[in-house]
């Protein structure tokens, strides 16, 4: 019979409970560092048998004689431990207290089952006269499971411990024996630096010695015509079929299966699993290994690797390094090759990415190898989303003169592409680029083709549009003359995102020529980048409507033909598009998440980081917008693309505003205008134009804000680029509302409000919610100053309302952008009208989430709303409770606003602001500004 450990304590239990119960006799079973005496000790402590006595017999020590020879008078509770280790007389006398066994007694016996003499006879070779009334238990011990090594490995190292990936490795190099999981967290703990958690880490503490010394001590004391089984097991690290363990071992058959019996009966192997021989404890075999003479060991490898070579699927990786411990540098190295190439075969681009640069990186590495092992790794660093230790091992190779220039060439290629797409260094990785076009020009076009097409891409700042038309029509020629279908295919999705970029009137004819339908799975990744670059330049255009069905193609051809950059870029596209349709419920923690799962290349998630930003902006969230909007310093935000750069500026021009630094926001301004200007793809102005406009005429330099528009209509031309065309009628607008302010004209504001009307409408069409209900907010301000200028008789110009600057940036839920006349000041129909648009903007940016903007519409229609019927005279009483004004400064304050931002948003003066602060957090309870947002 089996018992759990549970079942037995109690069968043990009743022993002592029941005056009338028959003795008990429980076995024990469990192999070396199971944990058997630490059970004995559990069973010690029987609270059931507090008068039992309690005899220790530890077999092999000695102790026994005494514990047979007394009498014991009284219940008693046995404890037998090591039994294994007794000796025919030991076992005697044992066997002899066991069938003598009174009812209130019990006995516990614990031995190793490998060790036995008898397999499976604990008291010897000839069955045991058990007493009629002997109750007979077997508790077998098992190997601890992943979690319970997790609970260890955690009480030992603390939080570093319980990483997953330590947890594997422990589990796996200990097969879960208690003693040697232990002894291994002691060498862990002992560390330094201290341990963090890595599979590396466990891989290099070494053997407990306690561990180490029973695996040796087992295995010499076979003989020495039977160890080399046991060393073959040591080479080969896992458990092997009995026909693997003799091939290696070189023993031959019949010497070979005899030295495996010997192996087993002397436990120095096991059989973990059914025909397959290895070490009990995994850990063991590289105790075992160090002992081996080297010549024997290089031997050992040499047959292991041929061994390997016949398994299927053949493990490539282990089979190079049989042949690299053997001394066969050549077979390594090829062996290293068809390991890279089977990993990325199968997507595992990250596995070929690691063996590769380790083998890279070793010494001695001959030209003729690096020459084949370096453009693989090149291959699936650009492919499989690699940081940046693949650029400074590909940027140290390339300074190889030994490398044949062609594929000197094509790793600077690789180099370039890297510096460009995934690290951000656009600098950097256009000069690379360069270099790599004119090295392959003379030996390889297809990879030349490549390089040209890399600089036909316009999102890097620095080069002009005018450049990268010219590099396209060298890469469309160097493509031709290659005659290579996924080259030509790559030249054309680089020529899908410069036509699209600048609204080129045939760049959805190049869409529809690229080859989706392809069965090359090379022109398929290719077709799947085309696509997606559209996708991408369509959101910046503000074709939104077509976004959808380009990102779900592209995505699904990146997916079908392994290509995971092109999928995390077409996520980043995602989210552009759902801040400026107003998708905004959940978008914040899809862009953190993305960021997340990015994050050891985090220019890939710069998309993210600028929404983000945005969001924290609307939200009022102003601490933490900077962070986000500048990539929270992963890296230079001078590197952005362009068009997120120019939006990520707009948005930091805007809290500049916001802030009244306007002398700073004017400078923001004409920095990232120049970038814009100078790289001359003008749609990707549209998010900068407004509030760069709104900078310089606000800080008086209203000749830049005029040049600024001009440039822009003139840059724009007939391209039908959606987004930028109702950009430019803001932009427009912005300047309009600051002359007639400057001048203290109401025809000039309700002529300015016409404009946001306009521009509101565009908007409207697109859709982007956000930029119409911004711009529709800007039309019913200028309304309401317009009203104000004329009652003031126009005399002084100033802005009734706050200014322009407290109009908002990039999306939202809009509303009504019906046009109309322009109305006289004083016109009670048309402030009715920009009341009822303001009360409507307040709506939109509450149901979007944009408490910056629904606070700073709301104060400004309490500028102009007149008091509600039916209100006694005098100030409301709101007693404990916030009263609406204290509510909204509340919660601007809660979300890191200044007391001056939050003057400057609702129109009130720092001191007001301070008193409604003061207000709210006694009435709350609140410790600080920051606690208010949990007490409102």
């Amino acid at each position: 019979m089996i018992a759990t450990c549970g079942s037995a304590r109690r069968s043990l239990a009743r022993a002592f409970a029941d005056p009338d119960a028959g003795p008990v006799l429980l076995y024990v079973e469990g192999a070396a560092g199971l944990g058997k005496t630490h059970l004995l000790s559990e069973l010690a402590g029987l609270p059931e048998a507090p008068d039992a006595a309690r005899l220790w017999w530890r077999c092999g020590a000695g102790d026994g004689q005494q514990v047979a020879d007394e009498p014991w008078g009284k219940p008693a509770l046995l404890l037998v431990d090591d039994v294994h280790r007794a000796d025919e007389d030991e076992l005697r006398r044992l066997r002899r207290v066991l069938e003598g066994l009174e009812p209130g007694s019990a006995a516990a016996v614990a031995y190793r089952p490998e060790e036995l003499p008898v397999p499976g006879l604990p008291l010897g070779g000839s069955a045991m006269a058990y007493p009629f009334r002997l109750t007979v238990l077997t508790h077998r011990l098992a190997p601890w499971d992943e979690e319970r090594v997790r609970r260890a490995a955690a009480d030992v190292l603390g939080e570093s411990g319980g990483t997953a990936e330590a947890v594997g490795t422990l589990h796996e190099r200990t097969g879960g024996v208690p003693r040697a999981v232990v002894d291994l967290l002691a060498l862990l703990r002992e560390q330094r630096p201290a341990f963090t958690g890595t599979a590396a880490e466990v891989a290099a503490a070494g053997v407990p010695t306690r561990l180490a010394e029973l695996v040796l001590s087992r295995t010499y004391a076979l003989s020495p015509a039977h160890r080399p089984l046991v060393w073959a097991a040591a080479v080969l690290d896992g458990p092997a079929a009995r026909d693997e363990l003799i091939a290696v071992s070189g023993l031959g058959t019949v010497p070979g299966s005899d030295a495996l019996l010997r192996a087993l009966e002397s436990a120095a192997l096991a059989e973990p699993g059914e025909g397959r021989y290895g070490f009990a404890v995994p850990l063991a075999a590289a105790a075992v290994r160090d002992t081996v003479p080297g010549p024997v060991r290089q031997d050992l490898h040499r047959r292991a690797a041929g061994v390997l070579s016949r398994r299927q699927p053949v493990a490539w990786t282990a089979v190079g390094e049989h042949h690299r411990a053997a001394g066969d540098d050549r077979r390594w190295l090829r062996a290293v090759e068809k390991a890279a190439e089977s990993a990325a075969a199968s997507g595992r681009h990250q596995e070929a990415i690691v063996l590769l640069e380790r083998t890279l990186a070793a010494p001695g590495i001959p030209p003729q190898a690096r020459a084949r092992l370096a453009p693989l790794l090149a291959r699936n660093a650009v492919t499989g989303l690699r940081s940046d230790q693949t650029v400074e091992v590909l940027a140290q190779i390339v300074q190889d003169a030994d490398l044949p220039p062609a594929v000197r060439g094509e790793l600077r290629l690789d180099l370039g592409l890297m510096l460009s797409n995934q690290m951000g260094r656009f600098a950097d990785g256009w000069r690379v680029l360069e270099i790599a076009a004119a090295e392959l020009r003379e030996v390889r076009s297809v990879l030349a083709a490549r390089a040209m097409a890399a600089l036909v891409t316009p999102y890097w700042p620095g080069a002009s549009l005018d450049v990268h038309r010219g590099w396209l029509i060298k890469a469309v020629a160097a493509a031709d003359d290659s005659g290579d279908e996924a080259m030509r295919t790559a030249v054309l999705a680089n020529q899908v995102g410069l036509a699209m970029s600048w609204a080129d009137p045939e760049a959805w004819d190049l869409v529809e020529r690229l080859p989706v339908q392809s069965t090359d799975p090379a022109c398929v990744r290719q077709a799947a980048r085309g696509l997606c670059n559209a996708a991408d330049s369509a959101v910046w255009l503000g074709f939104y409507r077509r976004v959808d069905g380009l990102l779900a193609e592209g995505r699904e051809l990146a997916t079908r033909s392994g290509a995971p950059y092109t999928e995390h870029s077409a996520s980043g596209t995602r989210l552009l598009q759902e801040w400026w349709t107003g998708q905004w419920l959940g978008l914040a923690r899809r862009c953190e998440e993305f960021i997340a799962d990015t994050a050891d290349m985090p220019f890939l998630a710069s998309d993210a980081y600028v929404v983000r930003g945005l969001l924290a902006v609307a939200q009022g969230d102003w601490g933490e917008a900077r962070s986000w909007l500048s990539q929270r310093g992963t890296f230079g935000t001078e590197n952005l693309p362009v068009p997120l750069g120019a939006t990520a500026a707009g948005a930091v021009i805007r809290l500049t505003l916001a802030r009244q630094e306007v002398a700073d926001a004017a400078e923001q301004a004409r920095a990232a205008w120049t970038v814009v200007a100078e790289k001359g793809v003008w749609p990707w102005a549209a998010e900068l134009a407004p509030w760069a406009v709104e900078a310089l005429a606000r800080a008086g330099d209203t000749t830049g804000a005029q040049a600024m528009v001009r440039d822009f209509a003139q840059g724009l031309g007939a391209a039908d680029a959606p987004a930028a065309r109702a950009a430019l009628v803001w932009s427009r607008a912005v300047l309009a509302e600051n002359e007639a302010l400057a001048q203290g004209k109401p025809s000039g504001l309700l002529a300015a409000a016409e404009a946001y009307r306009k521009a509101a409408a565009a908007y409207a069409k697109l859709p982007r919610p956000y930029s119409q209900a911004l711009t529709t907010e800007c039309a019913g301000r200028c309304v309401l100053a317009a009203d104000a200028v004329g009652e003031a008789g126009g005399a002084d110009g100033t802005q009734a309302s706050g200014g322009a600057a407290d109009g908002a940036g990039a999306h939202g839920s809009g509303a009504s952008a019906a046009g109309g006349s322009a109305a006289p000041a004083g016109d009670r129909a048309s402030t009715a009208s920009a009341i009822a648009e303001l009360e409507s903007c307040a709506q939109h940016f509450t149901d979007l989430g944009a408490v910056w903007d629904a606070t700073r519409a709301r104060a400004l229609l309490r500028t102009r709303q007149p008091a509600k019927k039916g209100r006694p005279p005098g100030r409301p009483s709101h007693s404990d409770q916030l009263s609406p004004r204290e509510a909204e400064v509340a919660q601007l304050a809660s979300s890191g606003l200044t007391n001056r931002e939050i003057a400057a948003t609702l129109h009130l003066s720092p001191r007001t602001v301070e008193q409604h602060i003061a207000g709210a957090m006694r009435k709350t309870g609140a410790l600080s500004r920051r606690d208010l947002v949990h007490r409102l």
